[in-house]
């Protein structure tokens, strides 16, 4: 199937960003679209593309986050031969090739400061450079570029020039993260539950059974669509009686009773969680080690002994599985309310 037939949902949200989106398609401006991982950004910078005037042009992708600093600008301007060690030709950069099409560049917070000044005479003047010339190129590209960075907040850091922020924002698409676009779990994961059977030959669909689809309107999605269409498409496969619904979801594929243990790192490795609740042990007045064990001859208040060693269980537990407190929960041995009261008890809520 085309990537396009996978940009699907009924949720307002979703609609909402997709309206804005389509409206802003046909206006040869800059476009930032802003959402989390797996959200779907690069559909709708295709989307973007496809319904404007350049629909026919070339749609040209770079992910700034995959290049070292050093290589970005050569990669998105272009160099001559002999510009620097190993050019030993002349290579057109991302701009030339997207000239009278579009340039979507994901992941745009990454960009250095001296590439974010290049790409800004680019976007106000309508012409590059390549590295190693001094004559200046002219190109007609629309920019499309995204992040999951809020970018306001990078300018008042002085990590993100504010004049190129105001060039690249004549609108902002916010795509919503999956866990609040109402009814779309189940939407999509019976279209990528119908795909998947398709692609294992299953006579007919038999759906998703009452666990499975509980389970699934429950989880967090912290991935987002991209980890939705990882999950269904496992179960699906996994799932050995294409007669009977799906009714089986894994949603940590490293998840097994024989994964490797992780080893156990010096005292100087200790990481800045580690630091945050050493301070939480001694504000409690506890002295223990942070180990597996407890140094009971140093416990000199039971209570705040208990009250810290459950603290940082609950902080163990909430990682291993994500921050999916129903899973936490789950695994601890409790009810959702019950995990709910001790992580409000500890101070451990968002």
């Amino acid at each position: 199937m085309q990537r396009a037939s996978q940009f699907i949902g009924e949720s307002g949200a979703f609609l909402d960003a997709v309206e804005r989106a389509s409206r802003a398609a046909m206006l040869n401006r800059p476009v930032l679209v802003i959402g989390e991982r797996g959200t779907g950004k690069e559909l709708i910078a295709e989307r973007l593309h496809r319904l404007s005037s350049r629909w026919d042009g070339p749609l040209i992708t770079l992910n700034c986050a995959a290049l070292p600093e050093t290589l970005i600008e050569a990669e998105l301007f272009g160099h001559e031969a002999g510009a620097f060690t190993g050019a030993t030709r002349a290579r057109q950069g991302r701009f030339e090739e997207a000239d009278g099409g579009t340039l979507f560049l994901d992941e745009l917070a990454t960009l250095s400061s001296a590439a974010q000044e290049r790409l800004l005479r680019a976007v106000e003047y309508g012409e590059i450079t390549r590295i190693g010339s001094s004559r200046a190129i002219k190109v007609d590209v629309r920019i499309v570029a995204a992040t999951n960075e809020h970018l306001p907040e990078l300018v008042e850091q002085g990590r993100f020039r504010a004049d190129l922020l105001d060039r690249l924002s004549f609108e902002v698409v916010t795509l919503p993260p999956l866990r609040v676009r109402e009814g779309d779990v189940m939407v999509l994961a019976d279209f990528f539950g119908r795909r998947m059977a398709a692609e294992l030959d299953w006579p007919d669909w038999p759906g998703f059974g009452a666990m499975a689809t509980e389970a699934m309107k429950r989880h967090s999605w912290p991935g987002n669509v991209r980890e939705l269409r990882n999950v269904v498409e496992r179960a699906v496969y996994r799932w050995d009686d294409p007669d009977r619904a799906v009714d089986h979801i894994v949603f940590d594929p490293f998840e097994s009773p024989w994964k490797p243990q992780p080893s156990k790192r010096p005292a100087s490795a200790q990481s800045p969680c580690d630091d945050v609740i050493d301070a939480a042990l001694a504000d409690s007045g506890v002295r223990a080690t942070l180990d597996q064990t407890m140094n009971f001859d140093n416990v000199d208040d039971l209570r705040g002994a208990v009250d810290a060693h459950e603290k940082r269980i609950l902080q163990a537990a909430l990682a291993r599985h994500r921050y999916n407190q129903r899973q936490t929960a789950k695994a601890l041995g409790l009810s959702y309310d019950q995990l709910r009261h001790c992580l409000k008890k500890h101070d451990l809520l968002n």
